[in-house]
Parts: structure tokens; C-alpha cells; sequence
């Protein structure tokens, strides 16, 4: 059984992205945050300024992908830290159906029209399953020694909050994964903290 660590985690997903806005399924592919991207790093990173003030050995880590990094950077620049790396934080793997849109996803695989709004993302050819990621999520968990600020992404994102708050699957997928917001996991609970 995975362990819940006993430190505070402000967890974070990067701001958005050029294909956030076209629709297309990123994963482990990559593309540019937008000026929107960068507004929402810099609020989160003013978020995070305050609920660490007065903290000391705080960690930043980041999933390597270059949206998380580019994120990771901008919340450095405010808070004065280093940002360390961990690919177990990297967004779900999609697979075959990275860089398409949920319709042309759709329309190449037509048994999809079944699946709800979520949950498709762990049956693409050559992906992740959500035991996969889960797995990958929760031995970072074990990792976590100090308090720490993490930034992943939307699925990763909402499994980890899911797996900490209990939630099942389904649960866990349907949570929200706003860009402009951090998340503080501790003491088994899960807070959204908005800006003062």
C-alpha cells in the first residue's frame, strides 16, 4: 500500500498551452504555454508565495515535460527555488492519439461513443493505463520528505487528488484541473486555495 506522506504537497497543473486551446490530447508531446499560460504560472506562483511564507526546505519538482518545466521556471523565478525533476509526475501517456482532438480520436476509434467525457484517455493504443500512472504517482508520493510544491498536469493531476482523497477512478477523473490554481494535500485532505 502506497503511504501518504506527513508533509504539506501544493500541487499545481501547468498553465495553459497552445494545444489546450486547440483541443488536442498532449501527454508526453509538447507545446508552448500561452500568454494566458504564463499570466496563470505567475498568479499560481503568487499563491504559492503565500502559503509557504514562512516555511523553510521547501521543495519544487516538476515533471519534465517542457509545459511543466516552463511553468515550474516562472514559479522558480518568484519563490527563489530550484526546481528539481521527476518523470513520475509526467502527464498520462496517450499514446497513438497524442496531437489529435477528442473528434478525430472519435472518429478513428467509433467504439469510443460509449465512454463518457472521461476515462477514453487510458485505452489508446501504446498508452498508459490509469494502474500504470497511479503506480508511477503514488511511489513519488513516497518520495515526498519535506514540503513540497509539484507541478504535473490535468490527468496526473486529478488522479493524484483523487488516489490522497480516496476517490475511485471515475471519481477521480470527473474532478475539475484548473490551470490558475493550486491544490494542498495534507493531512489526508485535499484544499483548492484561490488567490487573497
Amino acid at each position: 500500500m502506497a503511504v501518504i506522506p506527513t508533509h504539506p504537497i501544493w500541487l499545481v497543473r501547468h498553465g495553459e498551452t497552445e494545444w489546450n486551446v486547440a483541443g488536442r490530447c498532449q501527454g508526453h508531446r509538447d507545446s508552448d504555454l500561452t500568454a494566458r499560460g504564463r499570466a496563470q504560472a505567475a498568479l499560481v506562483a503568487a499563491i504559492l508565495e503565500q502559503a509557504i511564507a514562512g516555511l523553510s526546505n521547501v521543495r519544487l519538482v516538476a515533471s519534465p515535460l517542457g509545459r511543466t518545466q516552463m511553468t515550474a521556471a516562472i514559479i522558480a523565478g518568484r519563490l527563489g527555488l530550484p526546481v528539481e525533476t521527476d518523470p513520475r509526475l509526467a502527464e498520462v501517456s496517450f499514446g497513438a492519439w497524442e496531437g489529435m482532438t477528442r473528434r478525430e480520436i472519435e472518429a478513428a476509434n467509433p467504439w469510443l461513443a460509449g465512454y463518457g467525457p472521461y476515462g477514453w484517455q487510458f485505452l489508446a493504443p501504446d498508452g498508459e493505463s490509469a494502474a500504470q500512472v497511479l503506480d508511477r504517482l503514488t511511489a513519488w508520493m513516497a518520495t515526498v520528505d519535506r514540503p513540497t510544491i509539484a507541478v504535473s498536469h490535468g490527468m496526473a493531476g486529478r488522479l493524484l487528488r483523487g488516489w490522497y482523497s480516496g476517490l475511485d477512478l471515475e471519481a477521480s477523473n470527473a474532478l475539475p484541473a484548473p490551470q490558475d490554481r493550486v491544490f494542498r494535500l495534507e493531512a489526508g485532505r485535499v484544499a483548492e486555495l484561490e488567490p487573497a
